[in-house]
């Protein structure tokens, strides 16, 4: 399976999944709406966005693919690279970038990229097998105008000999156009709410079939991501390359508070070096297992802080 197939797959679980070195794909919660231009209900979905910006490696991406291709993390990283890298040169050459059930990506000559999402994926799992539809108006003013349309049709004559017969027999003749005017109308009226109480009842039918599909639906697994476990030989003098961020501060007198702050409260903090934005950066602790980085990482995010995130250096 290809990296974007990965990542369509961990959209459906997390709100974020970050390509090392390319960006960040995130999804937000969007509630049902109602389209009255074009009388069309929209289920509720998730919007699907991309952030160039984060780029930085969390882990999630590498550990779920090294877990499904049963390769070391330190391979599907190397490989991930190579494939990031390809993707670069071909979005460089003015060619659109396209990920099958997420979206396309477009080079502008400013040199950034529009990231267009795929409309008909919904990442919401909970909207599985709904879809939206259009509402048509009731036009209830339709039966009034038939009868009225009746009443005009219907030709009646009354002669001066029948009145001078019998001056009752007018008055059945009125009566007689009313009530065949009025059953028209109420026969059209009944033969109206019955058509419109199948067509409900159908729509009901067709909806609880759906709900029914999706109970019994397996095609998503909604239990939650367990971390992989894989085996990895370690040695004695294995370099620990997996780094837990607390922070990037432009002086370097910040930093080394931090460091202080830190060992205080017991963590093993050390300065890990300037990045390319010549930030210096400090680490809560560092790692050679990345399967103990993250679980470190996602205790430091309950308990220290959320904008703590996991650097893994070759």
């Amino acid at each position: 399976m290809s990296p974007s197939g990965y990542i369509e797959e961990l959209l459906y679980r997390y709100n974020c999944v970050v390509v090392p070195e390319f960006g960040a794909f995130l999804t937000q919660l969007k509630s049902a709406f109602i389209d009255k231009s074009a009388q069309t209900f929209y289920p509720p979905s998730k919007t699907l966005s991309f952030n160039s910006q984060l780029q930085s490696n969390d882990g999630l991406l590498i550990s779920y693919m090294a877990e499904a291709e049963k390769s070391s993390y330190e391979e599907i990283q190397e490989k991930l690279a190579r494939q990031v890298e390809q993707w670069k040169e071909q979005l460089e050459k003015g060619e659109t970038l396209a990920f099958d059930n997420i979206g396309s990506f477009k080079p502008t000559k400013e040199g950034k990229l529009i990231f267009q999402p795929a409309k008909q994926t919904n990442f919401l799992t909970s909207s599985f097998g709904l879809s939206s539809f259009v509402s048509k108006p009731v036009l209830r003013e339709v039966l009034k105008k038939e009868v009225e349309e009746i009443e005009e049709k219907v030709p009646f004559i009354i002669t001066p000999e029948e009145r001078e017969k019998s001056n009752f027999r007018p008055l059945l003749k009125y009566a007689a156009i009313v009530l065949l005017a009025i059953s028209a109308g109420i026969t059209g009226y009944r033969t109206y709410d019955q058509a419109l109480s199948n067509e409900i009842v159908s729509q009901q039918k067709a909806q609880e079939i759906i709900s029914n599909s999706i109970q019994e639906a397996t095609f998503f697994d909604t239990k939650p991501l367990e971390l992989p476990v894989f085996k990895v030989e370690v040695k004695k003098d294995v370099r620990k390359s997996h780094h837990i961020i607390a922070g990037a501060f432009r002086e370097k007198s910040n930093a080394d508070k931090k460091i202080n702050q830190l060992q205080n409260k017991g963590y093993d903090a050390f300065y890990v070096g300037q990045n390319k934005f010549g930030l210096y950066q400090v680490a809560f602790s560092s790692y050679s297992d990345p399967k103990e980085a993250l679980k470190a990482l996602k205790q430091i995010r309950l308990t220290e802080s959320k904008d703590a995130w996991l650097l893994s250096v070759k």
